[in-house]
């Protein structure tokens, strides 16, 4: 059985297309996060997607920030962080706001890491999104943001169940 003829079982209602839908995330997240940890060297996806976050920031974010942003723990933060810092990507400096509190730094490996050697990879991301239109690219935003409010929804149903609410 292929995935195409999988989720032609599935189409038949609402019900199992949601199913369809969320084995469907699960599946195309496992399959990139294999395909990046293969195919791109010396970082892994997950240690991909935190550089990217700190780049892109225009302020120092915290464990706690950067693992609620990356849907994951402080824990698991720190983690890819002292493997980061071990390569020389980024510092872990007390925040500004709140000595308690660790932030990550990117260092200049990290700019010359997505201008030379991640550069050649972003062209063959191309390929994913290839076989869309830009209506249907613009749709896939729109409905992926949408999930996220789902995301949201579920986190809350399961912290009210948990707090006994």
């Amino acid at each position: 059985m292929n995935l195409e003829a999988l989720n032609g079982n599935f189409s038949n209602s609402t019900e199992n297309q949601r199913k369809a839908i969320f084995s469907t995330l699960f599946i195309a997240g496992n399959k990139l996060q294999t395909l990046f940890d293969n195919h791109i060297p010396e970082v892994s996806l997950k240690q991909f997607m935190l550089l990217s976050i700190v780049r892109q920031s225009k302020e120092r974010l915290t464990f706690t920030q950067l693992g609620n942003l990356l849907g994951c723990s402080r824990q698991n933060i720190k983690k890819l962080a002292d493997v980061l810092q071990k390569k020389g990507f980024i510092t872990i400096q007390p925040s500004p706001h709140d000595t308690r509190a660790m932030c990550i730094c990117p260092t200049e490996k990290v700019n010359d890491y997505f201008i030379n050697d991640f550069s050649q990879y972003q062209e063959e991301l191309k390929y994913l999104f290839e076989v869309y239109t830009d209506k249907e690219i613009e749709t896939l935003f729109t409905l992926l943001t949408k999930l996220y409010a789902g995301i949201e929804n579920l986190e809350s149903k399961v912290a009210n169940e948990e707090k006994g609410c």
